[in-house]
C-alpha cells in the first residue's frame, strides 16, 4: 500500500469526514427549519433554496465516491439519448444488489447536474433520522410504509406535489424494494413461480404498484424512464467502508432512455411492462457476466468540481475550531478532561461504524424475506 493509500485508511481521516458531515448536516437542517417561513409566502423559492441546501449534504457522500475513492463509472448508452440526460425530469429504475448502488445513483444525478433536486422513494422511518432524513423531508422526498393500503393515497399525494417542482430532478427508485441476497432471491422466485411469472437470475421480483403510481402521477411532467443496470468489473464487491478507505472501484452502468409514452397507463399493463423490463435487465446482466461489458457506446461524463468545493468549504469552516478545541482540552492536563476526550473518541468511532453498517448487505432490510413469505402463504 502506498503512502496516500495508507493515509486514506486511517481512522482519523474517517473521523474528520464524519465530523464535517454531521456538523454541516445539522447546520443545514437548522437553516432548513427557518426556511419554513418562506413556504406560505413563496413556495417555489423555498424549494429552490432547499435544493441547494440538500446538495450541501448529499454531495459530500458523492465526493467520497468520486474524489476520495476515485471510483470510475463508465456509462453505456445511446449517444442520442445521452444528450438529453440532465435536461429533463426522469424516473430512474436502478437494480439493488450492491452496498453502494444508491451512491452510484446519486453520482449519476450529480454528473448531469440534478443531484440537489433529485428524489427517492424511501421508508417513512428515515424521515425521522437527523441530517439525511430531515434533509429529505424539507426537499419533499416521497416516503412510504411498505403497506400498500396506507401508501396508495399518501404516496400518490406526495408525487402529485412534485408536478410543479421548479428544478430538474431524477426520481430514483429501486423497484425490487430491498437489496438482493441469495435468501431473498430464493423466496422471490418461489413467489414468481406461484404467480406464473418468469424467473429472474440476477434480480428480485419487482414491486409494480409503486412504480405504476409513480408513472401515473408524474406523467406529462417526467419525460422518460431511465432503465439503469449497474455492475462492477472483476467481480468487485464494493462497500461504503471500502469507499471511506479510499478503495477505487470500477463501475459499469447501462442506461436506456425509454420515453414515458411507451409505458402503459393501465396499472395491470404497466405491471406487465415492468416485469418485462426486469427480464431484459436480467439478460443484460447475463451478457455482462459473459462478455465483461454492456451494449451501446461507452462514455464517461466528467466529474464536476462542486462536490469537492462544497466539502472544502465546510471543512475550512468547521475543522479549525474543532482542532483548536481538542488542543485546548488536551493541553489542560486534567484527567477528567482527557477521560472525556477518550470517551467521545470511542463513541465517535462506534457511531462511524454504525453509519457504515446500515449499508451492509447482511444487515439490510428483512423486507424481502418476511413480505414474500406472507405473499406465498
Amino acid at each position: 500500500m502506498d503512502l496516500i493509500g495508507l493515509l486514506k485508511s486511517q481512522f482519523l481521516c474517517h473521523l474528520v469526514f464524519c465530523y464535517v458531515f454531521i456538523a454541516s448536516g445539522l447546520i443545514v437542517n437548522t437553516i432548513q427549519l427557518f426556511t419554513l417561513l418562506l413556504w406560505p409566502v413563496n413556495k417555489q423559492l423555498f424549494r429552490k433554496i432547499n435544493c441547494r441546501l440538500s446538495y450541501c449534504v448529499s454531495s459530500q457522500l458523492v465526493m467520497l465516491l468520486e474524489w476520495w475513492s476515485g471510483t470510475e463509472c463508465v456509462i453505456h448508452t445511446d449517444p442520442q439519448a445521452y444528450s438529453k440526460y440532465g435536461k429533463e425530469n426522469a424516473i430512474v429504475v436502478l437494480n439493488h444488489k450492491f452496498e453502494i448502488d444508491f451512491l452510484c445513483g446519486w453520482s449519476l444525478a450529480e454528473r448531469f447536474g440534478v443531484l440537489g433536486g433529485s428524489k427517492v422513494l424511501a421508508k417513512k422511518e428515515l424521515a425521522y433520522v437527523p441530517i439525511i432524513g430531515w434533509m429529505w423531508y424539507f426537499t419533499e422526498m416521497v416516503f412510504c410504509t411498505r403497506k400498500w393500503e396506507q401508501d396508495r393515497k399518501t404516496v400518490s399525494q406526495s408525487l402529485l406535489h412534485l408536478r410543479d417542482y421548479p428544478e430538474k430532478y431524477f426520481f430514483l427508485i429501486h423497484c425490487e424494494g430491498t437489496r438482493f441476497t441469495e435468501k431473498k432471491h430464493q423466496i422471490s422466485m418461489q413467489v414468481a413461480q406461484a404467480k406464473g411469472l418468469p424467473s429472474l437470475k440476477y434480480h428480485l421480483l419487482p414491486r409494480t404498484k409503486g412504480f405504476a403510481i409513480t408513472v401515473r402521477s408524474l406523467r406529462n411532467v417526467v419525460s422518460a424512464v431511465y432503465d439503469c443496470t449497474l455492475n462492477f468489473r472483476n467481480n468487485e464487491n464494493p462497500t461504503l467502508l471500502g469507499v471511506l478507505n479510499g478503495k477505487k472501484y470500477h463501475a459499469d452502468l447501462y442506461v436506456r432512455r425509454i420515453p414515458l409514452e411507451e409505458v402503459p397507463e393501465d396499472e395491470d399493463e404497466c405491471s406487465a411492462w415492468l416485469h418485462k423490463l426486469y427480464q431484459e435487465k436480467d439478460a443484460f446482466q447475463e451478457e455482462y457476466y459473459r462478455t465483461g461489458t454492456f451494449p451501446e457506446t461507452a462514455m464517461v461524463p466528467p466529474r464536476r468540481p462542486w462536490t469537492l468545493v462544497n466539502w472544502l468549504f465546510w471543512a475550512s469552516l468547521l475543522l479549525y475550531p474543532f482542532f483548536r478545541f481538542l488542543i485546548n482540552m488536551i493541553s489542560s492536563g486534567s484527567s477528567l478532561t482527557l477521560a472525556s476526550f477518550v470517551l467521545v473518541f470511542f463513541v465517535a468511532s462506534v457511531g462511524v461504524r454504525w453509519m457504515i453498517g446500515v449499508t451492509e448487505i447482511d444487515k439490510g432490510s428483512a423486507y424481502g424475506n418476511i413480505d414474500s413469505k406472507q405473499k406465498r402463504s
